[in-house]
């Protein structure tokens, strides 16, 4: 890769590593669905303007776009900021790694990937096992819930690509991204005003919705299409090994996050095994195997 691209890359994994951190910040003093209507509407408002000449192909597959928005967007924003209330950052981070194993079963189940092998089936146990082990290590003070929040979560971070490879091949991203933003704010819109805070949040909180709406997810959206342009797909989503890094060094230093030896060894288990189960090998790409590639979009890279 040029210089160009790895600074794309080192950006974006440090850009979708923040998003835990922000909504930690957030949900201390507004709703959920605050959070998500806050940084849908700033990202619809800022990607439309790029967008809006090719909305036309979008409408021609706004049902399958209204179930990616629904699969990748509303559903894992709400659960994830509702989580967060709950359980650090740093953890909430580490649980979406396990979203590219569930997308790897998924792809299986509907006939996207014809073969896995034993290298990638030995990724799989070694990710839900550490799965258990983080959910060991982080939820004594607040029960299972938020873990399987999250666990929802990665659900519809794999699922959404699924949706995107089968019906929406032909769809240009960016225009897709702006209206399933807006399809969100839209959704969220009626939850928020109704949760809206008593009293007005202070910076720390303000300052984090905002940033989520623009460098997580406006700016995160153009710069991961272009780094998508220059590297290709295979090696934009490789941010999604980086990311819970990311995510863990930010809380412990910053939020102060517990770093307990099983959540450490847990992250391990959970990278090491989505590494494994993601890596493709000869045999896994023999002829009739995954011919049909995802639809590059950011949750393949487990955006937040």
């Amino acid at each position: 890769m040029t210089r160009r691209t790895w600074l794309l890359f080192i950006a974006m994994c440090l850009i979708w590593g923040v998003p835990y951190l922000l909504i930690s910040e957030a949900v201390a003093q507004v709703s959920p669905a605050m959070v998500v209507f806050s940084r849908t509407a700033i990202g619809a408002v800022v990607l439309m303007p790029f967008a809006w000449r090719q909305l036309r192909s979008v409408w021609e597959h706004r049902w399958p776009v209204l179930a990616f928005a629904l699969l990748e967007m509303v559903g894992p924003w709400f659960l994830l900021s509702d989580a967060e209330r709950h359980i650090s950052s740093s953890l909430a981070g580490l649980l979406i790694a396990f979203a590219p194993v569930l997308a790897l079963v998924v792809a299986r189940l509907i006939g996207l990937e014809r073969r896995i092998g034993g290298l990638r089936i030995l990724g799989l146990v070694l990710a839900v096992g550490g799965v258990a082990v983080l959910g060991g290590g982080g939820m004594e003070a607040s029960g299972a819930w938020p873990v399987v929040e999250m666990l929802f979560v990665a659900a519809g971070y794999a699922i959404a690509p699924q949706v995107a490879a089968v019906k929406l091949g032909g769809v240009p991203a960016l225009p897709m991204t702006a209206v399933c933003l807006t399809i969100a704010a839209v959704i969220s819109a009626p939850f928020a005003i109704v949760t809206w805070p008593a009293t007005a949040p202070t910076p720390t909180a303000t300052g984090s919705l905002v940033l989520l709406g623009l460098l997580c997810t406006a700016l995160a959206f153009l710069l991961f299409f272009r780094l998508i342009a220059e590297a290709g797909p295979a090696r934009a989503t490789a941010i999604a090994y980086v990311n819970p890094v990311v995510a863990l060094a930010l809380g412990v230093t910053l939020h102060g996050d517990p770093l307990t030896p099983l959540i450490g060894a847990g992250a391990v288990l959970v990278l090491a095994g989505t590494f494994l189960a993601t890596r493709r090998t000869r045999h896994d790409a023999e002829p009739g195997g995954a011919g049909t590639e995802a639809k590059p979009t950011p949750e393949g890279a487990s955006a937040a």
